[in-house]
């Protein structure tokens, strides 16, 4: 299973950038709504498209995703209901809490407090999806881990 990724924002405290991980086999339609409905004018952020284009080796993903990782502000997890199965999002949770970078999830696909979350995500940091949920999530994210000891222009080097 690959995991598309997607990488949001500049390199400026109005837009952080951000990793986008999500569950390729059963929420590619809420990451495309998420990306669509983030073009609103009133987000935080922008979102340009680094997803993986071609399927390729589990240990070239790991590799690509993490150098990815590395140069981003935080880390939003879209959860949907079968979070259980989805071994990559648990992958690069595992690699944004190696790399310091914030972590916060956002419910897509039916899913809410009483759904399933990946390893490593903490329910106190997930939240319905809303634009100003999302807003408040990047906020904090934007002084915790890396942020909070690096202006945002070295974390992206």
């Amino acid at each position: 299973m690959i995991i598309l990724i997607f990488l949001i924002g500049g390199i400026d405290l109005v837009n952080p950038r951000a990793f986008i991980s999500f569950d390729f086999d059963h929420n590619e339609p809420q990451k495309k709504y998420f990306v669509g409905q983030s073009k609103n004018s009133r987000t935080p952020f922008f979102i340009s498209d680094w997803s993986a284009k071609i399927a390729m080796p589990q240990n070239k993903w790991e590799q690509i995703v993490e150098e990815k990782m590395k140069k981003t502000n935080m880390c939003i997890v879209l959860v949907g209901r079968y979070m259980k199965t989805a071994i990559g999002v648990k992958k690069e949770i595992a690699m944004a809490k190696k790399n310091n970078v914030p972590i916060f999830g956002v419910y897509v696909d039916d899913a809410n407090s009483s759904s399933a979350l990946p390893e490593g995500l903490s329910r106190s940091k997930t939240v319905r999806w809303t634009w100003d949920n999302v807003a408040k999530m990047i906020d904090c994210a934007k002084e915790e881990g890396k942020n909070k000891s690096e202006s945002f222009s070295e974390s992206l080097k």
